[in-house]
């Protein structure tokens, strides 16, 4: 059982593998049982991963808690762990008091059954659920960056999510998050950097350009068809390697020979060099508008 869940375990499912309390503390003495959270224990030694810490908070917290917030956002993979851990509960839950000191815990009456899911064997809250709790104190930005992990970790698609948001119509936080889905404003990326990008792209003055979108046979950071302006940026991870800089070039070449404009921006240039960056976007989109025919939305290579 602990095995299963992360190297934990609590009282009452001692009690029901048929432990008694002084086989229990029995256990505790002898070192083979830790406690970790009121009531849960560490089985044989008290070090735990991120798994183990959450598991044992959910626990705690009785049948039916699940791993909530910012909590579960890092579970799924869309935002990054905070403490304390944070923890939600039906309210007509009849414990005295769900969780330990350090544990925050949600009493939500209104949690439905298709809010729990369970990853990892961890209890928790959906995608959906997790994403519009979060966004009811998130930063725009940060709303944004969490609905491009779900949909680049496959969770859940911007369109799929802004359907599945009608149940939650009077919570707080989807507000919010149908403004940062709004299709106007609203584009795919997939890292920081091309969001850092798409600020000076608003800066520069030009319209939000088509983001993961497929221009001839390859899919683009960032395309204006009414340009023929195809943008990439290169983060450091990604282009170090000699094979990778061939595919950039070949992928260029094929921009270029189809009649569009290839610009090529590197992480560095795009953090601490921002004039630039903006300065040269403006002069080739004037450059690019002045010209008698530029590349059309309808051009062979746009897909």
């Amino acid at each position: 059982m602990a095995a299963r869940q992360h190297g934990v375990v609590s009282r009452g499912q001692l009690v029901g593998l048929g432990l008694t309390g002084r086989a229990v503390r029995h256990r505790i003495a002898r070192g083979r049982l830790h406690e970790v959270e009121p009531g849960v224990f560490a089985v044989g030694r008290p070090g735990l991963t991120s798994g183990g810490r959450w598991m044992a908070a959910v626990l705690s917290c009785g049948p039916g808690a699940v791993l909530s917030h910012w909590s579960a956002g890092a579970l799924w993979g869309i935002a990054k762990e905070r403490t304390p851990i944070e923890v939600s509960v039906r309210t007509k839950s009849d414990r005295r008091r769900a969780g330990g000191r350090r544990l925050k815990v949600h009493r939500r009456a209104g949690m439905r059954d298709e809010d729990c899911v369970v990853r990892d064997g961890i209890p928790l809250t959906s995608t959906v659920r997790t994403l519009v709790d979060l966004a009811a104190t998130a930063s725009s930005d940060h709303i944004e960056r969490m609905v491009n992990d779900a949909d680049r970790l496959d969770l859940v698609d911007p369109v799929t999510l802004l359907e599945s948001l009608r149940p939650y119509r009077r919570q707080r936080g989807v507000a919010r998050l149908r403004t940062a889905l709004e299709p106007r404003s609203f584009r795919r990326t997939r890292s920081g950097l091309e969001r850092s990008f798409l600020r000076l792209v608003d800066r520069a003055g030009l319209p939000t350009p088509l983001t993961c979108h497929r221009v001839n046979g390859y899919e683009t950071d960032f395309f204006w068809p009414e340009l023929g302006l195809v943008v990439e940026t290169d983060g450091l991870r990604y282009h170090r390697t000699a094979a990778r800089q061939a595919r950039d070039r070949r992928r260029d070449q094929a921009h270029t020979a189809a009649g569009m404009t290839p610009l090529r921006f590197t992480q560095d240039e795009v953090e601490f060099e921002p004039a630039h960056v903006i300065e040269t976007l403006r002069t080739v989109s004037d450059r690019l508008r002045a010209m008698p025919a530029a590349c059309g939305p309808h051009a062979p290579g746009a897909a």
